[in-house]
């Protein structure tokens, strides 16, 4: 797929020395880590990367998966926005699935994600506070499948660690092979 036909549903995330997110912390959580950077910068479409960056994640803002209708209303009904100024937290975790994620049906997923996991029940738990956006990646040639972008302000970042520990014992979390966890701070 040409990237550039993707317009402004392509998202780059660039880690390097400048960027308005600051990273606090950049971590494996499984597999292979990242290089540490300082900053990470976020651009949209065609805009052109910088040339200092160690590196970039790219991802697509796609149709919602393994979501049924009064999930989506639900969601939609309870999610914030981002770029929120009192949200000045924020993580980015992209994140690879096994392949016998992949090799599972699109039904057989949906019972891991949510009738087994409780992916999407867990997650609206913790809207308004923590906003998300899931970038997808798989689809063009990225090194992980997702990428999963979350913006929340300071007095929140307990209730977004019970988010991500929640989430990470759960059985989807066992076709996981490769997760970074970078945490980040907007100045």
């Amino acid at each position: 797929m040409d990237l550039e036909q993707l317009g402004d549903r392509l998202i780059r995330f660039a880690g390097g020395s400048s960027g308005v997110w600051r990273v606090l912390a950049l971590r494996s959580v499984r597999g292979e880590a990242l290089p540490h950077v300082e900053r990470v910068a976020i651009y949209r479409g065609k805009e052109p990367l910088p040339f200092e960056s160690r590196w970039t994640l790219s991802g697509v803002i796609s149709n919602t998966r393994y979501v049924e209708r009064p999930e989506q209303q639900e969601l939609t009904l309870k999610q914030a926005p981002l770029s929120r100024l009192e949200a000045t937290r924020a993580a980015l975790i992209p994140i690879r699935k096994t392949a016998a994620w992949w090799d599972l049906t699109q039904e057989e997923r949906r019972n891991v994600f949510e009738n087994k996991s409780h992916h999407i029940a867990e997650g609206i738990r913790y809207l308004p506070s923590v906003a998300r956006q899931l970038y997808h990646s798989r689809d063009i040639g990225e090194p992980f499948d997702f990428l999963t972008w979350f913006e929340y302000a300071p007095q929140h970042s307990e209730a977004f660690e019970e988010l991500v520990r929640t989430l990470r014992n759960t059985e989807e979390w066992r076709f996981v092979d490769r997760e970074v966890d970078i945490r980040l701070e907007r100045d």
